[in-house]
């Protein structure tokens, strides 16, 4: 089960928000600001940075921290973003990391290294351990980044309750994106680690098991809903969380069949009528005008969103 722990973020929903491109790919730091003040304020408790959602392994390690420095000046709290600092090496990974600290950032979401495949867990621990000894800070929390399909190299239950045991005051927490609900509920029996699975759609399983919220992509278009239903259901209200998360429960369904990531993209291309939000980095490609229209008008149909 979890405990509480002083590094933890409000319950609720938290964004791993979308980075917009101009149309010659440079980051658009007036969307980017906008976006993020816009999810802070529609209920999004804080910002997961540079996640995958956010195309992080196609933004430059000097881009992530200029939009973040660029967040942090123009009033965004930086104690209420976890950005992604997880590379393929360890010294870049630690310096990431440790700038991001230094900012007043709540934590750090890691990846494990990405390139050698068939590492053993001995292996991904002396990583782990060594960047904890590289970043050198007593404040450092780290939200370890599972997601196997994306990385392809997994972080065992084993691992993770040898890192949490180790290093309490580090190994905060972890956003499970594995999609394997046996996985994420197994995190729930090691002692004081925040879980966050990441994605809303066992959302009330997690709730029972302790966790605060999700950490999700569709919290992007969906951020209201989402936040109420983990608002109900802490305030009591299970049965009206239930019936609230049906929508929420379909949008994530819907969407997800389409190329994610483009696809909200596209979404708040036709929702703020900026085209530059369609924008992605190669080598994603962008979602067509007339197949975004064709998911708008599924959602609008299925959960009554609309987004022209």
């Amino acid at each position: 089960m979890t405990d509480t722990n002083a590094h933890a973020i409000a319950p609720g929903v938290i964004a791993p928000n979308l980075t917009p491109f101009e149309d010659d790919l440079s980051i658009a730091r007036d969307l980017y600001l906008e976006n993020a003040r816009r999810l802070l304020n529609d209920g999004c408790v804080a910002l997961a940075p540079f996640g995958t959602t956010g195309e992080a392994l196609s933004v430059s390690t000097a881009e992530r921290l200029e939009m973040l420095e660029h967040l942090v000046a123009n009033g965004v709290d930086p104690a209420r973003l976890i950005p992604g600092t997880g590379l393929a090496n360890l010294p870049e990974t630690a310096d990431l990391t440790r700038r991001v600290i230094e900012m007043g950032c709540a934590g750090a979401m890691i990846l494990p290294p990405f390139y050698f495949k068939g590492v053993s867990d001995d292996g991904l621990y002396a990583y782990y351990a060594r960047l904890i000894e590289w970043v050198g800070r007593d404040d450092l929390a780290i939200y370890l980044y599972h997601i196997p399909q994306v990385s392809g190299v997994p972080l065992s239950i084993d691992l993770v309750r040898r890192l949490k045991a180790d290093f309490p005051g580090q190994i905060v927490g972890i956003k499970d994106s594995s999609g394997d609900w046996t996985n994420t509920e197994a995190l729930f029996d090691i002692e004081g680690l925040i879980v966050y699975p990441g994605s809303e759609l066992p959302l009330f399983e997690a709730l029972e098991l302790g966790a605060p919220g999700c950490i999700t992509a569709t919290a992007n278009v969906n951020t209201q809903a989402i936040a109420r239903v983990v608002e109900l259901y802490r305030q009591g209200e299970t049965e009206e969380a239930r019936g609230a998360f049906e929508k929420v429960r379909t949008l994530r369904l819907t969407v997800q069949d389409y190329a994610p990531i483009p696809a909200q993209k596209r979404l708040l291309a036709m929702q703020t009528g900026d085209g530059r939000w369609s924008n992605v980095r190669p080598p994603l490609e962008p979602l067509g005008e007339a197949t975004g229209r064709e998911l708008a008008d599924l959602l609008r149909e299925k959960v009554g969103l609309d987004v022209a």
